[in-house]
Protein backbone atom coordinates (compact mmCIF):
# COMPACT_ATOMS: atom_id res chain seq x y z
CA UNK A 1 0.00 0.00 0.00
CA UNK A 2 2.74 2.32 0.75
CA UNK A 3 4.17 2.18 -2.61
CA UNK A 4 1.26 3.06 -3.90
CA UNK A 5 0.49 6.08 -1.99
CA UNK A 6 3.93 7.10 -2.79
CA UNK A 7 3.37 6.57 -6.47
CA UNK A 8 0.05 8.89 -6.31
CA UNK A 9 1.83 11.68 -4.92
CA UNK A 10 4.86 11.74 -7.00
CA UNK A 11 1.85 11.61 -9.63
CA UNK A 12 0.17 14.43 -8.04
CA UNK A 13 3.34 16.62 -7.78
CA UNK A 14 4.41 15.86 -11.60
CA UNK A 15 0.63 17.05 -12.45
CA UNK A 16 0.95 20.61 -10.43
CA UNK A 17 4.60 21.22 -12.07
CA UNK A 18 2.87 20.28 -15.23
CA UNK A 19 0.30 22.40 -14.69
CA UNK A 20 2.41 25.60 -13.88
CA UNK A 21 4.54 24.99 -16.40
CA UNK A 22 1.41 25.15 -19.36
CA UNK A 23 0.11 28.32 -17.31
CA UNK A 24 3.29 30.09 -17.29
CA UNK A 25 3.61 29.22 -21.23
CA UNK A 26 2.87 33.17 -22.20
CA UNK A 27 6.63 33.98 -20.58
CA UNK A 28 8.68 32.86 -23.01
CA UNK A 29 11.08 35.38 -24.72
CA UNK A 30 11.97 34.80 -28.41
CA UNK A 31 15.46 34.50 -28.95
CA UNK A 32 16.80 34.16 -32.56
CA UNK A 33 14.94 31.60 -34.21
CA UNK A 34 13.24 29.74 -31.02
CA UNK A 35 11.08 30.92 -27.77
CA UNK A 36 12.91 30.17 -24.62
CA UNK A 37 10.49 29.28 -22.00
CA UNK A 38 12.41 29.48 -18.68
CA UNK A 39 9.41 27.95 -16.54
CA UNK A 40 10.03 24.53 -18.28
CA UNK A 41 13.81 24.11 -17.21
CA UNK A 42 12.99 25.63 -13.66
CA UNK A 43 10.93 22.78 -13.90
CA UNK A 44 12.87 20.41 -15.10
CA UNK A 45 15.35 20.78 -12.11
CA UNK A 46 12.43 20.70 -9.76
CA UNK A 47 11.23 17.08 -10.97
CA UNK A 48 14.66 16.09 -11.19
CA UNK A 49 15.02 16.65 -7.09
CA UNK A 50 12.10 15.77 -6.17
CA UNK A 51 10.56 13.06 -8.89
CA UNK A 52 13.15 11.27 -10.61
CA UNK A 53 14.42 11.15 -14.21
CA UNK A 54 11.51 9.72 -15.46
CA UNK A 55 8.65 11.56 -14.09
CA UNK A 56 11.10 15.00 -15.54
CA UNK A 57 11.16 13.42 -18.89
CA UNK A 58 7.43 12.62 -18.90
CA UNK A 59 6.47 16.29 -17.33
CA UNK A 60 8.68 17.80 -20.29
CA UNK A 61 6.75 15.28 -22.98
CA UNK A 62 3.19 16.34 -21.06
CA UNK A 63 3.89 19.99 -21.18
CA UNK A 64 5.85 19.83 -24.83
CA UNK A 65 2.48 18.30 -26.17
CA UNK A 66 -0.01 20.54 -24.54
CA UNK A 67 2.05 23.52 -25.04
CA UNK A 68 1.87 22.89 -29.00
CA UNK A 69 -1.86 21.50 -28.85
CA UNK A 70 -2.35 25.21 -26.82
CA UNK A 71 -0.64 27.04 -29.81
CA UNK A 72 1.64 28.78 -27.08
CA UNK A 73 4.48 26.07 -27.83
CA UNK A 74 6.56 24.71 -30.78
CA UNK A 75 7.49 21.26 -31.99
CA UNK A 76 11.73 22.36 -31.08
CA UNK A 77 9.98 22.38 -27.16
CA UNK A 78 10.23 18.22 -27.28
CA UNK A 79 13.86 17.56 -27.89
CA UNK A 80 15.14 20.98 -26.08
CA UNK A 81 13.11 20.08 -22.46
CA UNK A 82 13.28 15.76 -22.77
CA UNK A 83 16.89 15.99 -22.95
CA UNK A 84 17.40 18.20 -20.11
CA UNK A 85 14.59 16.82 -18.12
CA UNK A 86 17.00 13.54 -18.62
CA UNK A 87 20.01 14.51 -17.87
CA UNK A 88 19.58 16.17 -14.89
CA UNK A 89 18.04 13.84 -13.20
CA UNK A 90 20.01 11.48 -13.69
CA UNK A 91 22.60 13.73 -12.08
CA UNK A 92 20.81 14.05 -9.44
CA UNK A 93 20.07 10.30 -8.99
CA UNK A 94 23.22 9.50 -8.99
CA UNK A 95 25.01 12.46 -7.04
CA UNK A 96 22.24 14.25 -4.89
CA UNK A 97 23.97 17.30 -5.88
CA UNK A 98 22.40 20.85 -7.29
CA UNK A 99 25.21 22.19 -8.98
CA UNK A 100 25.42 19.44 -10.43
CA UNK A 101 22.23 18.81 -11.35
CA UNK A 102 21.59 22.12 -12.78
CA UNK A 103 24.93 21.85 -14.81
CA UNK A 104 23.24 19.11 -16.36
CA UNK A 105 20.15 20.72 -16.86
CA UNK A 106 21.84 23.11 -19.12
CA UNK A 107 24.05 20.88 -20.87
CA UNK A 108 21.55 18.54 -21.64
CA UNK A 109 19.15 21.41 -22.78
CA UNK A 110 21.48 23.95 -23.93
CA UNK A 111 24.41 21.89 -25.88
CA UNK A 112 22.16 17.89 -26.32
CA UNK A 113 18.51 19.82 -26.73
CA UNK A 114 19.68 22.45 -29.65
CA UNK A 115 21.55 19.67 -31.53
CA UNK A 116 18.53 17.28 -31.11
CA UNK A 117 16.39 20.15 -32.30
CA UNK A 118 18.16 20.69 -35.35
CA UNK A 119 16.86 17.71 -37.25
CA UNK A 120 13.52 18.40 -35.82
CA UNK A 121 13.35 22.01 -37.44
CA UNK A 122 14.60 21.10 -40.81
CA UNK A 123 13.21 17.41 -41.20
CA UNK A 124 9.55 17.90 -39.84
CA UNK A 125 9.48 21.78 -39.61
CA UNK A 126 10.81 22.37 -42.97
CA UNK A 127 13.06 25.54 -41.38
CA UNK A 128 16.31 26.16 -43.13
CA UNK A 129 18.95 25.92 -39.99
CA UNK A 130 22.50 25.58 -39.45
CA UNK A 131 23.58 22.80 -37.18
CA UNK A 132 23.79 25.13 -33.99
CA UNK A 133 21.40 27.42 -34.64
CA UNK A 134 19.58 26.50 -31.98
CA UNK A 135 22.13 25.70 -28.94
CA UNK A 136 22.17 29.80 -27.83
CA UNK A 137 18.72 30.42 -27.57
CA UNK A 138 18.72 26.70 -25.87
CA UNK A 139 21.25 27.47 -23.68
CA UNK A 140 20.04 31.02 -22.57
CA UNK A 141 16.39 30.20 -21.92
CA UNK A 142 18.11 26.87 -19.77
CA UNK A 143 20.12 28.90 -17.67
CA UNK A 144 17.28 31.16 -16.59
CA UNK A 145 15.23 28.86 -15.92
CA UNK A 146 17.52 26.76 -13.68
CA UNK A 147 19.13 29.92 -11.80
CA UNK A 148 15.29 30.28 -11.25
CA UNK A 149 14.97 26.42 -9.84
CA UNK A 150 18.38 27.00 -7.74
CA UNK A 151 16.82 30.06 -5.85
CA UNK A 152 13.34 28.41 -5.74
CA UNK A 153 15.32 25.28 -4.25
CA UNK A 154 17.66 27.52 -1.93
CA UNK A 155 14.57 29.35 -0.59
CA UNK A 156 13.16 25.50 0.34
CA UNK A 157 16.25 24.62 1.98
CA UNK A 158 16.44 27.50 4.35
CA UNK A 159 12.65 27.43 5.30
CA UNK A 160 12.85 23.74 5.95
CA UNK A 161 9.92 22.81 3.17
CA UNK A 162 13.12 21.41 0.97
CA UNK A 163 13.48 18.14 3.43
CA UNK A 164 9.21 18.35 3.99
CA UNK A 165 8.87 17.88 0.30
CA UNK A 166 11.29 15.22 -0.65
CA UNK A 167 9.90 12.97 2.33
CA UNK A 168 6.15 13.70 1.24
CA UNK A 169 7.63 12.17 -1.91
CA UNK A 170 9.91 9.55 -1.13
CA UNK A 171 11.90 9.13 -4.09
Amino acid sequence: MKKHQTNTRKLAVAGLLTAAAVACSPLSIPVGASQCFPVQHMVNVLAAVFLGPWYGVGMAFATSLIRNILGTGSLLAFPGSMCGALLCGIAYDVSGRLWLTCSAEVLGTGILGGLAAWPVAVLIMGKEAALFAYVLPFLVSTMGGTAIAWAVIAVLKKGGSFKFMREAVKR
